[in-house]
């Protein structure tokens, strides 16, 4: 879809938007700048399902809503904001996560990666990729499961208690409770990582021409550590996602 108003136009409408003050005018605008992003999200979403036989859930365009809070949240202008159009990947674990990321840039190696799991957003924890087709920047999100429960326990406090809980505000109780929730996770993560790097660690060994005693040894050793941090990791993951699916339902119910 041709797109031909200026960059500055669209900022000045961004400007309109983040004070309130808009018209008819500007909001026909808006959903034209918003339906403009519709081709590239559906080539990405497309070469996902094509290519990777995954189904993603998405949008092709943000909420005009969701659009003004981001420009009054955030000092962007409205043709900086990089997830008009976006779609999401839920997978079952870490491990899952690294292999649709490693695909994904394989499928799409100019995307900006933004490692949520590094740098986490008030407890948010996730991997984006932000993808440019034809000059539209689509958003991909990349989630665990655990990720996925935090995100809606999240969203259901902000829904039922406080939008500013998203954002790091809101009574301080409650962002205890997702700091907390959000640092079990980031543990399990830490030994899912390490259970990666164990089994990098043993196919590099079991690639060695000369398998002699000591590293026949030193591979069965690494294989017993890696199956008890995998029952470790899984007795933990399943833990944690029933707590937070039953925090999400209990909300559900007020």
């Amino acid at each position: 879809m041709e797109f031909q108003i200026s960059k500055t136009k669209i900022d000045r409408l961004g400007d309109r938007l983040r004070k309130g003050a808009t018209t008819d005018d500007d909001l026909r605008l808006l959903d034209e700048y918003r339906r403009s992003f519709t081709d590239a999200y559906e080539h990405v979403v497309r070469r996902i399902r094509d290519d990777l036989r995954l189904e993603p859930t998405g949008r092709p365009a943000k909420s005009t809503t969701s659009i003004s809070e981001k420009l009054r949240r955030e000092s962007i202008r409205l043709t900086q904001i990089q997830d008009v159009a976006g779609c999401r990947l839920i997978v079952p674990e870490f491990a899952d996560q690294e292999k649709s990321i490693a695909s994904l840039l394989e499928m799409f190696p100019e995307s900006t990666v933004i490692d949520r799991r590094q740098k986490p957003s008030h407890g948010y924890r996730a991997v984006h990729l932000v993808v440019s087709i034809d000059q539209k920047s689509v958003e991909i999100q990349i989630r665990t499961e655990l990720q996925q429960g935090w995100a809606e326990l999240s969203e259901k406090l902000s829904d039922l208690i406080d939008p500013a809980i998203k954002y790091g505000g809101g009574e301080e109780d409650v962002q205890q409770l997702l700091s907390r929730a959000s640092a079990r996770i980031a543990e399990l993560e830490a030994l899912e990582s390490s259970i990666l790097k164990l089994q990098a660690r043993v196919e590099t060994m079991l690639s060695s021409p000369a398998l002699t005693e000591d590293l026949q040894a030193d591979i069965i050793k690494t294989q017993m550590e890696i199956a008890t941090h995998k029952a470790v990791v899984s007795a933990a993951r399943e833990n944690e996602v029933n707590t937070l699916r039953k925090a999400v339902k209990k909300l559900e119910g007020i």
